[in-house]
C-alpha cells in the first residue's frame, strides 16, 4: 500500500530542458530533491527539436516532451482544451496526486492547472517572475493569471516582492501565497583553493543579457568600476570606457 505521505508530482512549464535558463534549473533541482526524499516526480513539456516522446534523466526523473511545437519564446501555441487529451492520460497513467505549474508565461502551464482542477486534483503554482501592470501585454498575462488561479490550491513566489507582485496581478489571497527564496547551492559554487597571486580585481558577471535581468544596466556600470579601481582586470585599449550591448543572448 502506498504512503499517504508520498506524493505523486506532475511538474508542468513550456520551459524545459534542453532550453537553459532559471525556471529550468528550479524545476530540474526541485525534483531531483523530491525524489530523494521519496517522492515520484514526473515532468511534462513540449518537444525540443528532436527530443519528443519519453525521456529519463538522473535519478529516473521521468519526462514527457509532448510533440507539440513552440510559436513564440518557447511557448506552445494556446489550445485551451486541445492539451485535455494527453494531459488527461498522464494523469491517470502516472497515478498522480499533486500537479506544480510553473511560470506565469508559460501556456502548458495554465491549460495543465486549469485541466488538474476540472479532474479535481490539487494545484500548486509557482511564479518565477516579475510582470508589470501598464503595458497591454500585461493586462492581458494578468487576467490570465486571474482566470487560472481562482481555484488554484497554493502558490509559491521566489522572493517577498514576487508576492506581493503576483497577489497584485492575481488576485489570490497572501495567506495562499508561499515565499521560498532563491538560492545558491554552496555545495556547487565554492571561492577557488588557490588565490591568484596579482592584486587584480577580476568581476564576472553571469546572466542573460535581456532588460528584465538588468543586463542594460552593465553600459553604465563597467566605465564606472574601471575609472574608480585601477586594478580591475581591463580589456586593453580602454574599450572598457565604451560597452555596447549588440543583442541578447
Amino acid at each position: 500500500m502506498a504512503d499517504p505521505k508520498m506524493h505523486r508530482i506532475l511538474m508542468v512549464s513550456d520551459f524545459f530542458y534542453p532550453n537553459f535558463g532559471g525556471v529550468e534549473n528550479h524545476i530540474y533541482y526541485l525534483s531531483q530533491c523530491l525524489l530523494k526524499l521519496g517522492h515520484k516526480v514526473v515532468v511534462m513539456t513540449h518537444a525540443y527539436g528532436s527530443r519528443s516522446g519519453v525521456r529519463y534523466m538522473t535519478c529516473g526523473l521521468k519526462v514527457y516532451y509532448v510533440p507539440w511545437r513552440p510559436f513564440i519564446m518557447q511557448n506552445t501555441f494556446p489550445t485551451l482544451y486541445g492539451t485535455l487529451p494527453i494531459i488527461r492520460t498522464i494523469l491517470i497513467r502516472e497515478k498522480i496526486s499533486l500537479v506544480h505549474g510553473h511560470q506565469a508565461f508559460s501556456t502548458l502551464c495554465h491549460e495543465a492547472l486549469m485541466h488538474a482542477r476540472t479532474m479535481g486534483y490539487k494545484v500548486v503554482f509557482t511564479d518565477h517572475s516579475l510582470y508589470g501592470f501598464a503595458d497591454v501585454g500585461s493586462i492581458h498575462m494578468n487576467k490570465v493569471l486571474q482566470f487560472t488561479l481562482a481555484d488554484v490550491s497554493q502558490a509559491i513566489c521566489v522572493s517577498h516582492t514576487s508576492k506581493e507582485n503576483t497577489v497584485l496581478r492575481s488576485g489570490v489571497p497572501p495567506e495562499k501565497v508561499y515565499v521560498i527564496p532563491n538560492a545558491v547551492d554552496s555545495a556547487m559554487f565554492k571561492p577557488a583553493s588557490e588565490r591568484p597571486g596579482s592584486n587584480e580585481i577580476v568581476i564576472v558577471v553571469i546572466s542573460r543579457l535581456v532588460y528584465r535581468k538588468g543586463a542594460d544596466l552593465l553600459v553604465e556600470v563597467i566605465p564606472e568600476v574601471c575609472r574608480l579601481y585601477s586594478n580591475v582586470r581591463c580589456p586593453k585599449h580602454d574599450v572598457m570606457f565604451y560597452p555596447f550591448l549588440l543583442g541578447t543572448v
